[in-house]
């Protein structure tokens, strides 16, 4: 395949394409997209549309999930982790009175997202604020994505390996404090 039959390829469906990967990993896709953006084979202002619907369809289903849980269930599944019922409160206590906050910062660290919007519903956060306030946060956020990938989208491979990095690097770091946690419960019971 020739580049000019690539090229027309991703010009006829990379909307299409990018879509669905677009609400599974957004960050590495706007990178990626802005990139695509700037060799005019998508256009950019559509692109852009298109990366924040899917980033707010997979938020709203982190929602949901959350929203479906139950506060006793989460209760005795961080128990098991070795989070006490008192942390647990305090972190419910603390999204009711500050959800806002907590919600678009957590957002914009593409790694604590997962949980506060998972939270977000399980606090039973009125939906209407959420998606707004997961709205103004979600256009920012594309919006360096896209132009770190229309700016440096020649290395776009290197930024998605980084962002993967950071990601798996905070996701580990966070399942070692819990196991250390876990641990030390354990032994002292």
């Amino acid at each position: 395949m020739t580049q000019a039959e690539l090229g027309a390829l991703i010009g006829d469906y990379g909307l299409i394409i990018i879509a669905p990967l677009a609400v599974l990993e957004g960050p590495v896709l706007s990178v990626i997209s802005g990139y695509l953006a700037r060799l005019s084979l998508i256009g950019l202002p559509q692109v852009f549309g298109l990366l924040v619907l899917a980033d707010l369809i997979g938020d709203v289903a982190l929602y949901v999930l959350g929203r479906q849980g139950r506060i006793g269930v989460a209760v005795r599944w961080f128990g098991a982790l070795g989070v006490t019922r008192k942390r647990v409160a305090w972190f419910i206590r603390a999204f009711r009175a500050k959800g806002g906050r907590i919600l678009v910062l957590g957002k914009l660290t593409h790694s604590a997202g997962f949980a506060v919007l998972l939270a977000a519903g399980l606090v039973r956060m009125p939906f209407a604020r959420f998606l707004a306030l997961n709205f103004l946060a979600t256009l920012p956020k594309v919006a360096v994505f896209v132009m770190i990938g229309w700016l440096f989208g020649e290395v776009s491979d290197r930024v998605g390996n980084w962002l993967f990095g950071v990601s798996a690097a905070v996701i580990l770091g966070l399942a070692a404090i819990t196991a250390l946690i876990f641990i030390k419960r354990r032994a002292a019971k």
